[in-house]
């Protein structure tokens, strides 16, 4: 079969590999492609993120108080549910006390439109959290126990997430594990002109996907667990995990 005439007059040539020089062969080819993105890329994934996930969540709770009203309006439901479901908008994060070693921290309590974006970011980032569990456990050994699994989300997760490993790991031997990272990077930068009280309060919303990552994670290597981030001081931040009993 031959080649039709190109319109300039020129035959094209039937393959473009000669076109593909050595070094971006090398690029194609080398281990360290993965590694070729912008160390940035998740900060801006996760500002951006968190910005239309509000706007969204925003529009859903407005639809969902419309319907609500137009079933009291028809008699279809009492105007006291309403009123109920406006006030226990809220998750097990809102107003709970969480335990870490013995020592009770009284949780701030999360507004209606920062739970509804809590949940959002988490739920996305326990998605991706199950997705690369899949991908980063097909190149290890079998997990000898449940304390192997936590290393490795201490170590190759974090590793291949936020390009370091957690700084510390801690235990009470009765299903609680504590992760602390120092200088953890989504909230790493941030700063507002009111002041660190505000920064620190904005930050909050920022953990939300992190902490779905590692329930994520831990999910699809068969542990159901709870994870509740905390932010005593920027930028640092602690994950406790809370394993199911017997696990």
């Amino acid at each position: 079969m031959s080649l039709l005439p190109s319109p300039y007059g020129q035959t094209p040539s039937a393959s473009t590999a000669s076109l593909i020089g050595p070094s971006l062969q090398y690029l194609t080819d080398s281990p360290t492609t993965t590694k070729l993105v912008d160390a940035s890329l998740q900060d801006y994934l996760l500002t951006e993120a968190a910005q239309t996930l509000k706007e969204s969540s925003a529009v859903a709770r407005n639809r969902l108080k419309q319907r609500e009203e137009e079933m009291i309006k028809n008699g279809l439901l009492p105007a006291s549910s309403a009123s109920a479901s406006g006030s226990a908008g809220g998750s097990a994060h809102q107003g709970k006390n969480t335990t870490s070693f013995g020592v009770t921290v009284k949780a701030a309590p999360l507004s209606e439109e920062e739970e509804a974006l809590r949940v959002r970011l988490e739920a996305m980032g326990a998605q991706v959290g199950a997705n690369l569990a899949e991908r980063l456990v097909g190149e290890r050994q079998r997990f000898a126990d449940t304390l192997d699994i936590i290393k490795f989300l201490c170590k190759d997760v974090w590793s291949a997430v936020w390009d370091k490993q957690i700084d510390n790991l801690r235990t009470n031997h009765r299903g609680v594990y504590v992760l602390q990272d120092n200088a953890f990077r989504p909230i790493l930068r941030i700063s507002t002109y009111e002041g660190p009280a505000d920064a620190l309060k904005r930050a909050r919303i920022y953990t939300a996907f992190p902490a779905g990552l590692i329930r994520g994670t831990l999910s699809r290597v068969g542990i159901q667990a709870t994870v509740v981030a905390e932010i005593t001081s920027l930028p640092q931040c602690t994950f406790q995990i809370k394993l199911p009993k017997g696990t």
